[in-house]
């Protein structure tokens, strides 16, 4: 049977140097390297007599390193927060329950996620109430029971 490479997701040469570059810095070799550096550098201290040159040495390198990591690390938190929005639209988009409200939710503007945002408070607030927090999935379904349960106290109190 022949193997379709063509499904395949092709990455460009900076995803594949990104993810490697972040791969390695955040290996304990990495930092192995990383200290290394940092130590020889602070012994040759002496020989250089702690001169400007000496102490530009190190400045330089370690903001022009700055400087790049930024990118990788965003590229890669990018990335990686893409995926795991993926993920959770295909559990929310997956449950016949859920409120399909939250599919793609990371696209939405700050307004509309504070809005969200009080709205499953909302929620929270009424389950506390009910004192069962996984009673109902949708403010209306709360509000509802939320309802019916005073109408239901009121008369047993009248």
């Amino acid at each position: 049977m022949k193997s379709d490479k063509s499904s395949a997701p092709k990455r460009n040469l900076f995803d594949h140097i990104a993810q490697a570059a972040t791969r390695a810095t955040g290996s304990s070799g990495g930092f192995g390297i990383a200290l290394a550096v940092v130590l020889i550098w602070a012994a040759t201290g002496p020989v250089f007599r702690f001169s400007e040159t000496w102490q530009l040495f190190i400045n330089t390198g370690t903001t022009i390193v700055t400087f790049l990591m930024v990118f990788l690390i965003q590229h890669s938190q990018n990335k990686d927060s893409i995926a795991v929005h993926l993920k959770l639209n295909e559990l929310v988009a997956s449950h016949k329950l859920a409120s399909n409200r939250l599919v793609a939710v990371e696209d939405l503007d700050q307004d509309a996620l504070d809005q969200l945002h009080e709205f499953y408070r909302g929620l929270a607030k009424l389950a506390k109430q009910d004192n069962d927090l996984q009673q109902t999935h949708s403010i209306e379904e709360a509000e509802a029971l939320h309802a019916r349960k005073q109408e239901a106290k009121a008369l047993t109190l009248a």
